[in-house]
Formats: C-alpha cells, sequence, structure tokens
C-alpha cells in the first residue's frame, strides 16, 4: 500500500524551503514510531478477540494489566525490575542484528551466565571484598556468555552454519548444561526439593537502588543500552557493522574485517545477556537454579524487533513489556485465567511486529526522497 505523490508528502514537500531538513528528521524517524504503535494496537486487538472467545472482558483484562504494572508505585517497582533482564537479552538480540544476523539464542547465555556467576562468587565469599566479588561474578558471566554466543557468529561466518538455528539449539544445551552443574558439581546438598547452588550471603547481593525497591540490575541494563547505542552510532567499529549490515559483499570489497565484527559483535552480544543471568543470581534468585530459565532470552527477541533493534529505543520498550509480566498474576488470579495468558499477548504482538516489517519504505510520508521538490 502506497500514498500517492498528492497526498500529505507533496504538501509536507511544498513548505517552505527552511523547513524542509527539519521535516525531513521527523518523517525519518516517525515512521518505526508510527507502524510499531499500529503493531501493538493490531496485536492487542487481535488478542482481545482471543479473549472474548473464552468468555471473558477484554476491557476487565486491559484494566488489570495496566493495573498490576503500572497502576502503583508498588507496580511500577515490580515491572523495572522484570525489565532490568530484558534490556540486557534485547541486545543480545539487537547487536547482531545490524550486521544481519538473527539471534535468539540468548536464554542460553543467561542461564550459563548464571551458574559462571554462581561458580565464581561462591568459593570467594567470606575472603573477597564484596565489591570485588561482584566484579568478577560479573566479569565470568560475561565471558562466558560472549563465548557461548560467539559460537554461533563463529559457526556462521566461518562454516555457514544458520546463526538462527545453532544460537537456538545452542540454548537448549546451555539449560541442559545448567541442569547438570546445579545439580551435580555445584549442588548444594541442603537444596531437596529444587536443586540449586549454595546461597549468596545477603551481604554479597546486589543491592536496590536508594529510594526503590528496585535492584541495581536496572541501572546496569539502562548504561548497556546507551553504551551499545553509542559503540553503534558514535565509533568507527559500529558504522562498519552497519556497513556489512547492509551488504557483506560490498564490506568485503572495501576492505571491512567482516569475520571479526560479526565475532566481536556476537560476543558483545552474549556478553549482555550472560550478565543479565549474573544480575538474577545476585539480585533476584541468590543462587544459580532452573529458574535462571525463567523465558527472558526470548522476550528479549520480542523487545528487540519492537525496538527495531535500536538500543536507546530498547529502554521505554523492556518497561513495557516488563509490566506486561508484571500484570501476569494478578490477571491469573482477577480473572481465572492461566499465566502463560501473558505468553499468548507476547506471541500475538511478535507475529504482528513481523508481518508490518514489510511495511517499512512503503509510505511516501516516512520517505523524503520521494517528496516533490518544492522550486
Amino acid at each position: 500500500m502506497t500514498i500517492e505523490a498528492n497526498d500529505p508528502a507533496v504538501a509536507i514537500a511544498e513548505k517552505p524551503a527552511s523547513l524542509r531538513p527539519v521535516l525531513e528528521w521527523i518523517a525519518r524517524r516517525a515512521e518505526p514510531v508510527v507502524i510499531g504503535l499500529a503493531a501493538i494496537l493490531i496485536g492487542l486487538a487481535l488478542f482481545s478477540l482471543f479473549i472474548l472467545a473464552v468468555g471473558k472482558s477484554p476491557v476487565t483484562l486491559f484494566q488489570l494489566m495496566y493495573t498490576g504494572g503500572f497502576g502503583s508505585w508498588f507496580s511500577v517497582q515490580n515491572s523495572l525490575s522484570r525489565a532490568a533482564p530484558l534490556l540486557l537479552t534485547a541486545l543480545c538480540v539487537a547487536l547482531p542484528a545490524r550486521l544481519g544476523l538473527v539471534i535468539i539464542g540468548g536464554e542460553g547465555a543467561v542461564v550459563l551466565g548464571g551458574v559462571a556467576a554462581a561458580a565464581m562468587g561462591l568459593p570467594l565469599v567470606g575472603t573477597t571484598p564484596v565489591f570485588l566479588t561482584l566484579i568478577l561474578m560479573a566479569i565470568a558471566a560475561m565471558v562466558v556468555g560472549g563465548i557461548w554466543i560467539g559460537l554461533a557468529g563463529f559457526l556462521r561466518h566461518y562454516r555457514g552454519v544458520n546463526e538462527t538455528i545453532s544460537s537456538l539449539l545452542l540454548s537448549y544445551i546451555a539449560i541442559a548444561l545448567m541442569n547438570q552443574f546445579v545439580e551435580g558439581l555445584l549442588r548444594d546438598p541442603a537444596s531437596l526439593n529444587k536443586p540449586s547452588t549454595r546461597p549468596l550471603p545477603a551481604e554479597y547481593m546486589l543491592g536496590n537502588i536508594p529510594g526503590m525497591d528496585v535492584h541495581w540490575g536496572l541501572v546496569i541494563g539502562i548504561l548497556a543500552c546507551v553504551v551499545s547505542w553509542i559503540v553503534i552510532e558514535a565509533t568507527s567499529y559500529g558504522f562498519a557493522a552497519r556497513i556489512a549490515g547492509g551488504n557483506v559483499r560490498a564490506a568485503q570489497i572495501q576492505g571491512l574485517p567482516v569475520g571479526k565484527l560479526i565475532a566481536g559483535f556476537t560476543a558483545l552480544a552474549g556478553s549482555f545477556a550472560g550478565l543479565a543471568g549474573m544480575i538474577e543470581v545476585a539480585a533476584v534468585q541468590g543462587s544459580a537454579n532452573a529458574s535462571l530459565a525463567a523465558g527472558y532470552g526470548y522476550t528479549g527477541i520480542l523487545v528487540a524487533f519492537l525496538a527495531r533493534h535500536n538500543p536507546l529505543a530498547i529502554i521505554p520498550v523492556a518497561i513495557l513489556l516488563g509490566g506486561i509480566d508484571a500484570s501476569g498474576g494478578l490477571i491469573q488470579r482477577r480473572m481465572g485465567l492461566p499465566d502463560a495468558t501473558v505468553l499468548v499477548l507476547q506471541g500475538t504482538l511478535f507475529i504482528v511486529i513481523l508481518f508490518c516489517e514489510t511495511f517499512y519504505g512503503r509510505f511516501k510520508i516516512f520517505n523524503p526522497d520521494l517528496w516533490k521538490r518544492s522550486l
């Protein structure tokens, strides 16, 4: 579907010439916002049909979703806490996407990062300062996560293995390894019903932001998004990655190190997902256990696509999805719906977002290059 030349784009082009650069800037940046919001509204409409089909009220559902996610200060804090790992797992998808790669195995890096953090931190308890212990736990988690996702990038470039399939399969291997370690070598003998590693002492846990019941993982995630945006938009390394993502062959002809870019960006992406696992251990769970496989890696895929792989846009989108996730318990109690209802909504939104990808670049009003030049 396109807009004819005598539609709003032409009217915009006929404005005074001095306004054209401003209008072009607005038009180019309005496209992802407009199409993204339209995708969300369409997804919510389709989900409403599903709720009606099971005999429930969509209006009540959305009211409870707002109340559970943002209706009170307690709800907001809960949403922000849930958004913290989503910020990092979304980066695991967004950074490789700038190179044209589709990495969906962030869940594996999360669980292995959590196990690595516990394995590193527990022997240091009582012998190493708390701050240094947390730093070493973060480094261990980032190294393991980086190697795990970097392996998918390595296989893609040097062996031609599809990174989407390999990263997904690697996540299943990672979960199996996590279970092996937690139920075997690293298991706390006192954990009977739910195998886990020994718990971290309270003083070794990642504390809360002053004045808020939200752990410091939120700040770490936001800083990671800002740093990622700077790397992509303001460094030669990021510029080379964007060139390679647009046309790998052209990048190779220009002498860009495509292989190193792929390996580097996938490793960096995996390190962020591994850091999310460390934060779950040091700020939420207190130990490495099966709860690390909570689906944050998969929800991060939705966050990244909805944000159009823009690290700064990931921040509000992650908070929105964190709020939706936080409302699951309230929906289950008040409406008698299963907790997986939120997952159905996320799946519906993801399908609609993928469908709406086909509309980018098809509307002249968002493409100044197609506007009629003013005389």
